[in-house]
């Protein structure tokens, strides 16, 4: 499982939200995911009214399409203009408030109150602020996550999700020596010893 060069690789929340303001951003899906379109069962397992989970959200347009569905999704995104964008392209109402408990947080709320996007980093939120939930969306985030912060992320995810909850992984295959990343690969053994 050699991640090669990658291993030392640490990429800055300054890095992340410079990306947003030059418009870099690749990583963003005009269309949802075929995948999650393709899993979206495996997903809601028969269930209606979930609470779903979006790790370093961005801008995914999966969120209001599963909030169309009737479930409430709750996001976590370091970039302010990512979440305000969000709210902006899809003609959503929303307010923002501080999160009492985190220092500079912020919370964007779709008037409607099924959409719940949190401005900070991943690391500051716990179960106490955010919840449990039934399912998570990861399409980008374990990818992005510094190698050196994975088992940290891991920790963080597992002790956010129900028991019977559901978690949507998306990695990408590469050769780790050829690129720097993010994306980061993820080896499948390392998914499974950081989840089990």
């Amino acid at each position: 499982s050699d991640i090669g060069s990658q291993k030392e690789r640490v990429v800055t929340e300054e890095e992340w939200l410079q990306k947003w303001e030059m418009g870099n951003i690749g990583f963003h899906k005009e269309q949802g995911h075929p995948l999650l379109q393709k899993y979206l069962d495996v997903l809601l397992n028969g269930r209606s009214g979930l609470r779903i989970f979006f790790p370093l959200c961005g801008k995914a347009v999966e969120m209001k399409w599963l909030a169309d569905m009737g479930h409430s999704v709750v996001g976590v995104e370091v970039s302010e203009q990512a979440v305000k964008e969000f709210f902006s392209e899809h003609s959503l109402p929303y307010y923002e408030e501080p999160v009492p408990e985190i220092t500079g947080a912020k919370m964007f709320q779709s008037t409607s109150g099924n959409i719940s996007l949190y401005c900070c980093s991943i690391y500051d939120l716990s179960s106490s602020i955010v919840g449990k939930f039934d399912g998570v969306w990861d399409r980008g985030a374990l990818v992005a996550v510094n190698p050196c912060d994975r088992q940290r992320y891991a920790s963080l995810m597992i002790n956010l999700v129900e028991k019977n909850s559901s978690y949507l992984l998306v990695t990408v295959s590469y050769d780790p020596n050829k690129h720097k990343g993010p994306p980061f690969y993820v080896p499948e053994s390392e998914i499974k010893s950081l989840f089990g």
